[in-house]
């Protein structure tokens, strides 16, 4: 049960005694003019002043105390808001009479959300502070802070509780301040271009867009089931047909597939087509986007990722199968050989579908000996067709379609290609996916009739693209698992929840 804990028990009784002292332990009014950062900052001369202390200013901060020392008629404390930390000294001749005493000292502690006014001074340690001249109570935390020097040890609790994570670690807010701002500067390049942001369905009649397994609920009014979007792909070519020449969507996806270091549940990216373009202008345009990122991220150009470091002026591009040999290795008479990549792979300990096509099996020799290798940004280029559903193929080479994925830190950022408007060689594509789902396959792609009718009607020339918001901000702030961008990732239910939904079924 909440709150059995006698720590928190006690804290209960001191919000029940600031009550009784006619103190309202859960304020709502707040007189605070400035920010914790913006007090720093403005006060900074006070070092150059000859007393250090300038007491004609006055100033109202309010935040969350994080460290209290008590020393008999005076205390420090420290209090942080979103900007930063402050340290404030209380003093007990400088509060109304009682106050400190009855109030302060008995009733206040860290974890506590506290306003204070006061004037600038430094300490004797050097430190430019809030001398306090009076103390409000704004929120009485009943449930005690980690200790401060070791923190969340458990990552699970951290994801579970982002609240706390958040209140304890600085770094962790910064993280998402960036991603926070990815989303932003996203919009407003895209917007920059001549792009129009648009919103597409969340809810399909088809599960379409990707290779992926939906989730699905059921339309009550309707009386039909539907599917949570796995991409907005198809809608936003729709539009196109209609006449918008460049639409974009920063769009929520899902997908009820595993759960691991880069996937999650549900996710979120950028999916934007542009008319009378092709692939390769996605490839420039796709070069200009991250300038502009690092432009107004105010980040290095060279990051650091785990043991290796992302060298963002250093773009290359190299077609599927020629990576297969030059940057994985594997020998180059195979590569386009269906029967001697089953052969290889099997020498290799590998485990192989020999119900593969030859396009499905070099994707797997892509994955297993060259994604990882991939630390700097490279444009693989020239998918095979088999695993390209609605990529166009390439005039020339008629097995391959004018197609990149976007390698970072060996971990695929973007999917991009020239748009398949031919409404026949469309609906081929769709019956052999239907093929291979009837054969087993629970990725394959639906077949949506209204999409082909769509593009009988005539879609322009068309480039499209997606690119993955979560693991783009997981490269950029260094971290590695894609629950560390997220701030409510998906988790396994704990046992009292699963107890709790046994007892409802029940």
């Amino acid at each position: 049960m909440l709150f059995e804990n006698k720590y928190i028990q006690q804290r209960i009784e001191k919000a029940k005694n600031l009550r009784e002292l006619g103190v309202n332990p859960y304020a709502n009014e707040s007189k605070r003019n400035t920010t914790i950062t913006k007090y720093l900052n403005v006060n900074s001369d006070v070092f150059q002043k000859e007393d250090k202390r300038d007491e004609k200013r006055h100033y109202i901060v309010a935040g969350r105390i994080k460290f209290f020392r008590l020393m008999g008629k005076a205390s420090f404390l420290k209090i942080e808001d979103e900007s930063g930390i402050l340290q404030i000294y209380v003093s007990r001749d400088n509060l109304p009479e009682g106050f400190y005493n009855n109030i302060f000292k008995k009733n206040i502690e860290v974890g506590d959300i506290i306003e204070v006014g006061g004037y600038p001074f430094v300490t004797g340690k050097g430190e430019l502070s809030l001398h306090v001249d009076d103390v409000q109570i704004l929120t009485k935390s009943i449930s005690p802070l980690p200790e401060k020097y070791h923190g969340i040890q458990d990552k699970e609790l951290r994801y579970r509780q982002r609240y706390l994570d958040l209140i304890m670690n600085s770094e962790v807010r910064k993280t998402f301040h960036i991603r926070s701002k990815v989303v932003s500067l996203t919009r407003r390049f895209f917007e920059s271009k001549g792009f129009l942001e648009v919103e597409t369905p969340m809810m399909h009649p088809i599960a379409g867009g990707a290779n992926a397994k939906p989730f699905t609920t059921h339309h009550n009014a309707l009386g039909v089931d539907r599917f949570l979007r796995i991409a907005p792909e198809l809608y936003l070519k729709r539009l196109i047909v209609g006449g918008f020449e460049a639409v974009f969507e920063i769009n929520r996806n899902f997908r009820n597939e595993g759960m691991d270091a880069t996937h999650n549940p549900e996710f979120t990216s950028i999916e934007f087509y542009w008319a009378y373009k092709t692939y390769k202008d996605l490839i420039a345009i796709t070069k200009e986007y991250f300038e502009y990122l690092f432009e107004h991220l105010d980040l290095p150009t060279v990051l650091p990722y785990g043991d290796n470091e992302i060298d963002f002026n250093q773009f290359s591009e190299i077609p599927l199968i020629q990576s297969l040999y030059e940057i994985g290795e594997v020998p180059q008479e195979i590569v386009e050989d269906r029967e001697k990549i089953i052969a290889f792979m099997k020498k290799e300990n590998l485990e192989v579908n020999e119900n593969m096509n030859l396009g499905q099996l070099q994707g797997e020799l892509f994955d297993e000996y060259v994604e990882e290798k991939l630390i700097n940004p490279t444009f693989i280029t020239e998918y095979p067709v088999e695993i390209s559903p609605l990529a166009r193929r390439n005039d020339e080479k008629l097995h391959l379609t004018d197609r990149f994925e976007l390698f970072i830190a060996g971990k695929e950022i973007a999917n991009a290609f020239s748009e398949l408007n031919d409404p026949i060689d469309q609906l081929e594509r769709f019956e052999s996916q239907m093929a291979a789902k009837d054969g087993g396959d629970d990725e394959a792609h639906e077949m949506d009739e209204d999409f082909v009718n769509a593009l009988s009607y005539g879609m322009a020339p068309t480039a499209g693209q997606g690119i993955g918001i979560d693991r783009l901000v997981m490269m950029l702030t260094n971290q590695h698992t894609i629950r560390d961008v997220l701030l409510f990732p998906a988790m396994k239910p704990i046992k009292h929840e699963i107890d709790l939904h046994a007892d409802e079924e029940n």
